[in-house]
């Protein structure tokens, strides 16, 4: 079955940078749309960076420059290199993956699977 782990969360000063890692099992990972979301506290889960099935990158405008999503395809892994870490980037931040080769890809509902999430807290 499908399964998505994530890992390199944790507690990080402002203008620090963090690395997250998604390792997917269960798939064609090659052929999925991968995204990030995060949720902080009292707030709906939101998007941050995905790439679509054919390889396209979007970001969220309060991620951009700061944000970079990546994927190692041989590792079946998809990375969020996190920059210039603003308080309000505290989080539970999300792995998702898609099936569908075509559609909307940065939104919640296009999601089926997801992972347990990983806690990125920004504090000085």
């Amino acid at each position: 079955q499908v399964q998505l782990v994530e890992s390199g969360g944790g507690l990080v000063q402002p203008g620090g940078s963090l690395r997250l890692s998604c390792a997917a099992s269960g798939f064609t990972f090659s052929s999925y749309a991968m995204g990030w979301f995060r949720q902080a506290p009292g707030k709906e889960r939101e998007f941050v960076a995905a790439f679509s099935w054919s390889g396209g990158i979007t970001y969220a405008e309060s991620v951009k420059g700061r944000f970079t999503i990546s994927r190692d395809n041989a590792k079946n892994t998809v990375y969020l290199q996190m920059n210039s870490l603003k308080l309000e980037d505290t989080a539970v931040y999300y792995c998702a993956a898609r099936p569908a080769r075509s559609g909307s890809y940065i939104g919640v509902n296009d999601y089926p699977y997801w992972g347990q999430g990983t806690q990125v807290t920004v504090s000085s």
